[in-house]
């Protein structure tokens, strides 16, 4: 249970890392300072919502191998 949980874990670090790299790099905390609110379309908001689904599944299994250490 605990090498299939590592390696689950694995993939989704990998995935969370490579859709992190995608986002548009001009989209970050410094044009929240200049007002450059603009709003995701298209491929960007599917990478953005899976960017989050990814993260969450990270801490999920973050936890769990915490658990069953």
């Amino acid at each position: 249970m605990k090498t299939v949980l590592l390696g689950f874990h694995i993939i989704v670090t990998i995935a969370l890392v490579a859709l992190i790299l995608l986002q548009n790099s001009k989209g970050g905390l410094a044009s929240g300072i200049g007002g450059g609110y603009r709003s995701r379309r298209g491929a960007e908001r599917i990478i953005f919502t899976a960017t989050i689904a990814v993260s969450i599944l990270f801490l999920i299994t973050s936890l769990l191998n915490l658990i069953l250490r």
